[in-house]
C-alpha cells in the first residue's frame, strides 16, 4: 500500500501511545544487584574506577540489601573481599569467611523478600588471583579445583543462600556443585551457571572492586571472544549437568550471543552487564557526552530485547526507581 495510507509514525506519536505498543519491557524484577562487602571494614569505602559502587562494610551491606529489596529488584549477588588470601583460597569454604558470613547477614536481614545469590569462585580467595587451583608449573588445575568448589558451594548453602553462581569456568563444574549440594541436603538451592564468560577486557573495573591479585591472564579457561558456537555448547553442557538458570557474561557486547543462548535452551538466561560497561557510561555521562538515565535504560532494554530475562548491573536499584517512574 502506498504513501500515505502506511504511516508507522502513528504509534511513535506520543509517550502513551509508545508505552501501549512497546515490544521490550525492563521491570525491576528483572534486575539483579551485585554488592561487594570487605573484610574489616567499618563503613562503606567507594569503588573509584566505578563512581556509585562500594564495597561495603557488613553494617552498610544489610542495610543497602533493604534498600534493593524496597526498590523491588529481584535479587543479590555477593561477592567478598577478604583480609588474607592464600594459594588454596580456604577463605572461600571457611563458614567465618568473609562472604559466608555475609550471606548470613543478608538472610537475616531480607529472607525470602528477594533471591540471595552469591558468587561461587576462588579468585577473590586465592593469593595469585585465578579461579582454581594452581598445578605446580602454574596451571589451572580443573579436577582439584572441582573438588573444591563442591565444598564452597556446601559451605554457601550452609550459610542460607538461595543460589549459587558458579562462575570459574571450568569443566564439570554444575554437575559436581549440583551433586554436591544435593548430597548435602540443599537439593533447593539453585544453580545460576556462567555457562558463558568471555576472557574479556571489560571486567577490568571489577577487579579493582574485588582487589584482585591476579598474575597473568584467564584465557585458558574463560572463553575466546571470538567464538559462538563454542558458548552454545558449553551452555548445552551446563544445562545437561544440572543447571538451572544460565548466564552470558559479559552483556552488551555479546547481545548476538545473548540471543542465541536464548534460542537454544528452555531455561532462563541471564546476562550480566559487567564493571567495564557500567564505567564508561559513567565516565561518558561525567563529561557532559552522554544523557545518563537515558542511556542506562537504553542498555538495559537491548540485553532484554536480545533475551536476557534476567539481568545483573550495578544500577539495579536506581534503574528499578526510574521504571516504577514511567521513564
Amino acid at each position: 500500500m502506498p504513501y500515505p495510507e502506511i504511516r508507522p509514525r502513528r504509534l511513535r506519536r506520543n509517550a502513551a501511545v509508545r508505552r501501549l505498543v512497546a515490544e521490550t519491557r525492563v521491570a525491576p524484577s528483572d534486575l539483579v544487584l551485585p554488592m561487594f562487602v570487605k573484610e574489616g571494614l567499618t563503613e562503606p569505602r567507594p569503588v573509584a574506577c566505578m563512581p556509585g559502587v562500594v564495597q561495603h562494610s557488613r553494617e552498610s551491606l544489610r542495610k543497602a540489601a533493604v534498600e534493593a529489596v524496597q526498590a523491588g529488584v529481584g535479587g543479590i549477588m555477593l561477592f567478598g573481599v577478604p583480609a588474607e588470601r592464600d594459594a588454596t583460597g580456604s577463605g572461600g569454604i571457611d563458614p567465618g569467611g568473609i562472604l559466608n558470613v555475609a550471606i548470613r547477614d543478608v538472610v537475616s536481614e531480607v529472607g525470602d523478600a528477594t533471591v540471595v545469590m552469591s558468587d561461587l569462585c576462588l579468585d577473590e580467595f586465592t593469593s595469585h588471583g585465578h579461579c582454581g587451583l594452581l598445578t605446580p608449573d602454574g596451571g589451572v588445575d580443573n579436577d582439584a579445583t572441582l573438588a573444591a568448589y563442591a565444598e564452597m558451594a556446601v559451605a554457601q548453602a550452609t550459610a542460607g543462600v538461595g543460589m549459587v553462581g558458579p562462575s570459574g569456568m571450568m569443566d564439570g563444574q554444575v554437575g559436581v556443585v549440583r551433586r554436591a549440594l544435593d548430597a548435602a541436603g540443599h537439593q533447593d538451592v539453585a544453580v545460576l551457571a556462567y555457562a558463558v564468560k568471555y576472557a574479556s577486557a571489560f571486567f577490568g573495573p571489577f577487579r579493582d572492586a574485588v582487589e584482585s591479585c591476579l598474575d597473568g591472564d584467564r584465557r585458558t579457561y574463560q572463553q575466546d571472544p571470538a567464538n559462538v558456537r563454542e558458548s552454545l555448547r558449553e551452555v548445552e553442557l551446563d544445562v545437561a549437568e544440572g543447571a538451572d538458570l544460565v548466564m552470558v557474561k559479559p552483556a552488551l557486547p555479546y547481545l548476538d550471543v545473548v540471543a542465541a543462548v536464548r534460542a537454544s535452551v528452555d531455561v532462563p538466561v541471564a546476562a550480566y552487564q559487567v564493571s567495564g560497561e557500567y564505567a564508561m557510561v559513567e565516565a561518558a555521562a561525567a563529561n557532559g557526552w552522554v544523557d545518563r538515565e537515558r542511556v542506562m535504560l537504553e542498555t538495559l532494554t537491548s540485553i532484554r530485547r536480545a533475551g536476557a530475562q534476567i539481568i545483573l548491573t550495578y544500577w539495579a536499584v536506581e534503574a528499578a526507581g526510574l521504571l516504577r517512574d514511567g521513564r
